[in-house]
Order: C-alpha cells, then sequence, then structure tokens
C-alpha cells in the first residue's frame, strides 16, 4: 500500500491536504518515516502492515491522529494526550506565549521590588501563576518549562475537575521535569482567596451548543464536550466565574489571560471593564482572529 493509497482512504473525513498531512504526521511519528523515505520506496520495509492498517482504520473512524497517536506537540514538548483531554491547539501556544512574554517583565517587576524590601538574592521573589482547566496539562506545564531557571523562580498551579485529565496532565508534568501542582477544583465554585495570584491563565469551554453542526467530526465525535461547550443562553459562564474569582484572587496589578471565542470578544470585553478590570488588550492568532485578552487587577 503506498502513500497515496493512504492518504486516499482518508478523503471522505479530510480534504486532500488535511489528509496528506495526518498520514505524513502517522509515518513520521510511528514509523520514523520522512516524505523523502516515502518518495524512495521505502515504507514498505519500515511499516507493520499490520500495525499500519489498525490505526488507519481508527483515522477512517474519525478518531484524531493525535489520539491515535497517544500524543500532540506543544510549544516544542510532546504531551500525551487520548480521550478525556482536549488535543492542544496551536492558538494556545500562541497564548502561553503571550503569557511569557509579558510574565518575564512581570517577574522583573517582582525582583525589584523584593530588592528594594529586602536582599533578593537572600530571601527570593516568586512569581504565582495558576492555569484553571488544565486538562492535559500542556498550558502549565509549559509556563514552568518556559520559566525554568528564572529567578526569581515561577510557582505554577493547575486545576482541573476531571480525574483523566489530572492523571494525564500529571504524567504529563513527570515526563517534561515540568514542576506544576496540580488541584481537583472546580471552576464554577472556586476558593474564597484573595491576593494569592500574580498570573491567571485559562483557556475554559468556550463553545456554544449550537455552533456544533459547523464543527468537524473528529472534534466532535471524539474530545470531550465538558471541555468544548457551554449552554447556547450562557455563553461566558466560565469567563464570569473566573474573572469573578481573579478579582478578588489576584495580586494588586496581576494579570488575567483567556483564549476567548472570537464571537463574544465584545461582551467579554463588557464584561471585564464592569468588574473593574483594567488595561483590557485583546490580541489575534497568526489566522487574523480576535483569539486572546489580556486584563488587569487594579
Amino acid at each position: 500500500m503506498g502513500y497515496r493509497d493512504l492518504w486516499s482512504r482518508l478523503v471522505p473525513l479530510y480534504d486532500e491536504r488535511e489528509a496528506k498531512a495526518i498520514v505524513r504526521l502517522l509515518l513520521e511519528e510511528r514509523f520514523g518515516l520522512t516524505m523523502a523515505d516515502v518518495l524512495a520506496g521505502e515504507m514498505a520495509s519500515a511499516t507493520s502492515g499490520d500495525e499500519l492498517e489498525r490505526l488507519m482504520h481508527r483515522l477512517e473512524q474519525g478518531e484524531p491522529v493525535q489520539y491515535v497517536l497517544g500524543e500532540a506537540w506543544f510549544c516544542g514538548h510532546r504531551f500525551h494526550v487520548e480521550p478525556g483531554v482536549l488535543i492542544p491547539r496551536p492558538e494556545t501556544e500562541e497564548l502561553v506565549e503571550w503569557v511569557l512574554g509579558d510574565e518575564r517583565f512581570l517577574l522583573w517587576q517582582v525582583s525589584q521590588r523584593a530588592e528594594r524590601k529586602m536582599n533578593c538574592e537572600k530571601y527570593g521573589a516568586e512569581c504565582k501563576i495558576l492555569d484553571i482547566g488544565t486538562g492535559s496539562g500542556c498550558i502549565a506545564v509549559s509556563l514552568a518549562l518556559g520559566m525554568k531557571g528564572e529567578k526569581p523562580r515561577a510557582y505554577v498551579t493547575a486545576w482541573e475537575i476531571s480525574p483523566t485529565a489530572l492523571r494525564i496532565a500529571q504524567a504529563n508534568a513527570e515526563q517534561l521535569g515540568a514542576d506544576v501542582t496540580f488541584v481537583k477544583q472546580d471552576t464554577l465554585y472556586p476558593p474564597n482567596d484573595v491576593a494569592v495570584w500574580d498570573v491567571i491563565v485559562s483557556n475554559p469551554p468556550y463553545v456554544c451548543e449550537r455552533e456544533a453542526t459547523q464543527m468537524a467530526r473528529h472534534v466532535l465525535e471524539h474530545e470531550p464536550h465538558e471541555a468544548l461547550f457551554v449552554p447556547d443562553g450562557d455563553a461566558l459562564l466560565f469567563y464570569r466565574a473566573i474573572a469573578q474569582y481573579a478579582h478578588r484572587a489576584l495580586k494588586p496589578s496581576g494579570a488575567l489571560y483567556f483564549e476567548i471565542n472570537p464571537l463574544y470578544a465584545d461582551e467579554l470585553s463588557s464584561m471585564l471593564h464592569a468588574m473593574g478590570f483594567a488595561n483590557v488588550q485583546f490580541k489575534s492568532d497568526q489566522f487574523g482572529k480576535c483569539r486572546m485578552v489580556k486584563a488587569e487587577r487594579p
């Protein structure tokens, strides 16, 4: 069976470009084959016919290639994924990059304040970061790894209500050597914290149920609905709960970051301003969609 035979089997589910990309990823990640190897005719000798057929059958059923492989790349790191956690998206990588870019400046400010108050080298200064709804742990782990070795130190905590997701996230942190504290916590019923965090970041559920008809089959039938959908009548359900918590739980000048549904950017902006957040900034992703927001506690 050749490369064309393989990707052609996926065309009923995907367009030709995406079908080719999926098969290339499968051949490279599972069998170590580059396109040069495939074009040189080395595919037959490098693949096990039974294994390849088993994996192709799963892809033909609409299962995402990341679940088939059991892994997904995010911010340059390989994360284990399986049904029960969302597959990390490129736009979420952009959110992490934004947090890290801003966060380095914030950490410098923390350090400078500490130096004026006491010897920073002796006593240290810290930045406390919370990821709400961590899923596979991709945001929390990437932030922890991105700040690894920084002085002052960043302490990363991640909340998640799903036991499956907590297990996967913890395993990813251990595998990648990231220092993250994981806590089972319902986002809609947070603790009564005050001035605890320097940064809160979240990619909460934000797809309204009515949008399901526009979604790809491999997403709709395989990824966890509780991590995707919100009721049609309350698109900002999780944003409101997280922002209310952040308004009291962030330290003064602390920052709140969200990945967002572009359809509700205006409503979210109004809500954040009404709650008293300052310096509300929106940011577009690589495709030009308004996909992220940052707000600060005064």
